[in-house]
């Protein structure tokens, strides 16, 4: 059975531009893995205007940064994880973890998504950009 991924982009607030979270079979891995008051990658640099968000997966395994607590990943590690495409499965793997992420004292599972599902939301998160500001 396969994983499930929804993003979510939070709107901008007072202090941080708009930021997205990934839930995974319900559950929202940022707070999980970061901790309450942990922040995701900002929007604008997961899903860049006019080019492939990074989280696209491709046969070249990459690392990529899906959170970080509240003190700043800076100060003690971001929510790390390797993203891979193997055929018809998109993996999420080699998990790190910030070392003040209390509430989880072990990284997530190896996650396996259904590479057509998993494409599909990554394109329709792209397309979603209502949280773009333009001048």
């Amino acid at each position: 059975m396969f994983d499930r991924l929804e993003i979510r982009v939070l709107p901008p607030g007072p202090r941080f531009a708009a930021q997205l979270r990934f839930w995974v079979n319900g559950e929202d891995v940022v707070e999980e893995a970061v901790g309450e008051g942990g922040r995701g990658p900002y929007a604008a640099d997961v899903l860049p205007a006019g080019r492939p968000s990074p989280l696209r997966a491709t046969g070249k395994a990459r690392r990529l940064e899906l959170g970080e607590p509240d003190c700043t990943g800076g100060c003690c590690g971001f929510l790390t994880m390797v993203v891979q495409r193997f055929g018809e499965i998109v993996q999420w793997s080699d998990w790190e973890v910030p070392w003040t992420a209390h509430t989880s004292p072990h990284p997530p599972p190896e996650l396996h998504f259904d590479a057509r599902q998993y494409d599909a939301e990554v394109a329709r998160a792209e397309a979603a950009n209502w949280w773009q500001v333009h001048p």
